[in-house]
C-alpha cells in the first residue's frame, strides 16, 4: 500500500475536483436540476449521487479495492458494513438542506478509517474555496487559492467566552434547553458539520455539541471533521470521555457528543451530561 502522504495527495486532488463538479450543481450550471428527493425524511439530490459516484470512481481508479473498502452516506446499506481494516467514509454532500436553501454552509468529507480510527481527512467547503486536511500525527491545514496554512484552534480566557456553533435545522428541545443551561451563551448557527468544525478550526467558535434523538450522526458526517479538529489541537469525544468509533457495523454515533478547541472539555462534558439528565428527570415521558 502506498504512504499516507501519497494517498492524502490523492486524496486532496479529489476533494478538490468534487469541490468544482458540486459547485456547478449549486450554482445551476448548465440549468441543472437538483432533483429533490427524500429519503427517511432527509433529502437527497441528484448533485449527492453525481459527486459520490465521482469521489468513489477517482478514489478506487487511483488506489483500487485490494487494501480498502468504501463506506459512502450514498452507497447502498449491504455496502455499509464493516469489511477492512482501511476504510474510506465518504460524505459527498454534508448539508443537503443548506445546498438546496443556498446557505453556502455545505462541505464534502473524504477520510481515511484506520480499523476504528481515522488517520487522514479531507474536508471541503466549495463555496470558501477552501480545503482543510490533515494527517493523524501531522496537524491540520488549510489550502485556499493564496496558498497553505496550519489551522489551530482558539485559547479563550474564560468559558463564558466560549462561543457554540449550532445547527439550523436539526434541533429538539434537549439540546435548546442544554445550549440554555451552558455556562456559554454566545451562540453562532453555521450548517453542515464540516463548515462547524472549520469554524472551530479558524477561531470563529469554539464548541459544537450534537445529540442523537429518533435518529444520530452518521459516521460520514463526523469521521473527517474530527480528525481536522484534533490535529489543529482541538478535542472530539462523547460525553463520558471515550474517544468516537467508526468502521464498527454501526454506521450511528449514539449518545452525546461534544467538539471544542479543548479548553475546559471535560468540564463541559460533565455539566452537559448534568443538564441533560436534569431535563430527562423533569420531562414526563409517554
Amino acid at each position: 500500500m502506498r504512504n499516507l502522504e501519497e494517498i492524502l495527495a490523492i486524496a486532496r486532488s479529489v476533494g478538490k475536483e468534487a469541490a468544482v463538479l458540486l459547485r456547478s450543481y449549486y450554482q445551476g450550471v448548465g440549468d441543472r436540476n437538483l432533483d429533490v428527493q427524500y429519503k427517511q425524511n432527509e433529502p437527497v439530490t441528484v448533485a449527492d449521487l453525481a459527486v459520490n459516484q465521482f469521489i468513489l470512481e477517482r478514489l478506487q481508479a487511483d488506489l483500487g479495492h485490494e487494501d480498502f473498502a468504501y463506506i459512502s452516506e450514498e452507497t447502498l446499506p449491504e455496502a455499509r458494513q464493516k469489511t477492512s481494516e482501511w476504510v474510506w467514509i465518504i460524505d459527498p454532500l454534508d448539508g443537503t438542506r443548506d445546498f438546496i436553501e443556498k446557505t453556502g454552509e455545505y462541505a464534502i468529507h473524504i477520510a481515511l478509517v484506520k480499523e476504528t480510527r481515522p488517520v487522514l481527512a479531507v474536508v471541503a467547503v466549495p463555496e470558501m474555496e477552501k480545503l482543510y486536511y490533515a494527517t493523524k500525527g501531522s496537524g491540520a491545514f488549510v489550502e485556499t487559492r493564496d496558498g497553505t496554512a496550519p489551522v489551530q484552534v482558539s485559547l479563550r480566557e474564560r468559558i463564558e467566552n466560549l462561543t457554540v456553533v449550532v445547527s439550523r435545522s436539526h434541533r429538539n428541545q434537549r439540546l435548546d434547553y442544554l445550549l440554555q443551561q451552558l455556562a456559554c451563551k454566545s451562540q453562532k448557527a453555521v450548517g453542515s458539520v464540516g463548515c462547524k468544525i472549520a469554524t472551530i478550526v479558524e477561531q470563529q467558535a469554539d464548541v459544537y455539541i450534537a445529540l442523537s434523538g429518533k435518529s444520530a450522526p452518521k459516521d460520514w458526517d463526523l469521521a473527517a471533521p474530527e480528525l481536522i479538529l484534533t490535529e489543529a489541537g482541538g478535542k472530539f469525544t462523547h460525553f463520558d470521555g471515550t474517544p468516537l468509533q467508526y468502521n464498527t457495523g454501526d454506521i450511528n454515533q449514539w449518545g452525546g457528543l461534544l467538539a471544542s478547541n479543548g479548553q475546559w472539555h471535560e468540564i463541559l462534558c460533565q455539566e452537559s451530561e448534568r443538564i441533560l439528565a436534569q431535563f430527562d428527570s423533569a420531562t414526563p415521558h409517554p
